[in-house]
């Protein structure tokens, strides 16, 4: 039986699309190994959203190479459908494969392994319009399923190279997003999030259906599902429909992650989002009233070219105001090849991390206002792993509002909804008691024996 082994770089949507490339080769009869053993063929799955991106998909390049020199080596993701030729200058790669076309793959290598010629089968992405269906019915990491219902971006913000390398906003079909969803939920999964490149941009492209009317129907539709997750939102894509949907669904998690990069009109304007501080809060307000105790965690860049003090401090003073329940915080990175590399005023790397580290005190300390609102009360959590060097029955999961939380109990538990008593409220996690398992399946629910 042949062997493949994969490494993944990158974001959810990468790791997403691994599993259904996995599936594929499952498929044709390989057996899959882990990356540092010797495999027959090595996928590497690339990032390119940062220099450093690529970098480091060099790096796994050539350590594949190493491994196993008679091994055919394929390259796929972003870096590779931006720059393929820098990827077939490195010696020993044999395919490489862009973000489409990945139904070809096995078949790029069966022929190379007859011609033992290197094969480019990277196309434009710009003329694409067709979401790109791969299935995965279930993920080697078994407690959270992603979903993705759409590829590709329109926005072309100044510091992203992302719609060169996914191409223009595409949907997935509604009927294949209801039936996979259906498919994860009957393997298991209690959770389901839905993840793309512009996630909430679902159905932009489709005439007489967007998100919301997605969210509607795998609430309705999909028999046995008990939460939702929204992976990213955009202000511009919390619609008053959307709103409502949030407002009367019974399994959209209270948490979502909506995209800031700035606090500061004019910063804002240099990166071209579409949105001013004054419009966000009003969404992040209204959202608020549909959905008490919303978290709500963002992206902030800072050392964006040209910031100053002033415009660092409207948006740190604007963070305080939404009251985030956690940031990822990112110093500006020159992405070759986007309008930001070339702007002139690039802020000092002292000046940045400066910056940073302001930020990410200030995201701590709202990450702990935020939890310290939980401390007693019972949530429901789903056990994701058992903490390695934490104690024997220690498990750690996330509540439905994203608090992570770790509390004693056995293995068994992972992957189930279980509630959890928060005795003692932190970050980066929540310390909890095991109280019971919600158990739908039978009338009783299993109590831990005091």
């Amino acid at each position: 039986m042949p062997t493949v082994a994969f490494h993944t770089l990158g974001c959810k949507v990468n790791h997403y699309e691994t599993e259904g490339i996995w599936n594929m080769f499952k498929d044709s009869g390989y057996e899959r190994v882990n990356f540092d053993r010797q495999s027959d063929v090595y996928v590497i799955n690339t990032c390119t959203v940062t220099n450093t991106g690529d970098k480091k998909s060099r790096q796994v390049i050539r350590r594949a190479v190493r491994k196993n020199p008679e091994a055919v080596i394929c390259v796929t993701g972003c870096y590779a459908q931006t720059s393929p030729g820098e990827i077939m200058e490195i010696d020993g790669v044999d395919v490489v494969v862009g973000t489409q076309n990945r139904k070809k793959m096995i078949d790029y290598i069966e022929e190379h392994q007859k011609t033992r010629e290197p094969i480019n089968g990277v196309s434009n992405i710009m003329k694409n319009r067709v979401f790109e269906e791969m299935d995965v019915p279930e993920f080697t990491d078994r407690t959270r399923a992603s979903l993705k219902i759409q590829e590709g971006c329109n926005n072309f913000c100044t510091f992203c190279i992302i719609p060169w390398s996914r191409g223009l906003l595409r949907s997935r079909e509604p009927e294949n997003v209801i039936k996979q969803a259906q498919n994860l939920v009957d393997a298991g999964y209690k959770e389901i999030v839905l993840t793309g490149i512009h996630t909430a941009g679902y159905g932009e492209d489709m005439n007489d259906y967007n998100f919301a009317k997605l969210l509607r129907q795998l609430e309705t539709d999909v028999k046995g599902l008990k939460r939702i997750r929204i992976s990213s939102i955009e202000a511009s894509q919390i619609t008053d429909e959307v709103i409502e949907v949030l407002d009367k669904s019974n399994k959209i998690v209270r948490h979502l992650h909506i995209p800031l990069q700035a606090g500061s009109d004019s910063v804002l304007n240099r990166m071209r989002r579409k949105y001013s501080a004054a419009y966000y809060k009003q969404k992040v307000e209204k959202i608020r009233q549909a959905l008490p105790g919303l978290a709500i965690t963002s992206d902030v860049i800072v050392g964006f070219p040209g910031e100053t003090e002033e415009e660092f401090m409207e948006t740190y003073n604007f963070v305080k105001e939404i009251g985030y329940s956690e940031l990822h915080v990112f110093p500006f990175s020159r992405r070759t090849g986007t309008p930001a590399a070339k702007m002139n005023d690039q802020v000092e790397a002292d000046v940045k991390n400066d910056r940073v580290n302001r930020m990410i005190e200030l995201s701590n300390q709202l990450a702990k206002e935020y939890a310290s609102k939980y401390e007693d009360e019972v949530l429901e959590v789903i056990p994701e792993e058992h903490v390695k060097d934490a104690g024997t029955d220690t498990l750690e999961g996330y509540t439905d509002n994203y608090l992570k939380v770790r509390f004693n109990g056995p293995k068994n538990l992972i992957g189930q909804i279980v509630r959890v008593k928060i005795n003692r409220s932190g970050y980066p996690y929540n310390e909890g008691t095991f109280v019971r398992v919600m158990d739908n399946t039978s009338t009783e629910n299993v109590e831990m024996s005091s």
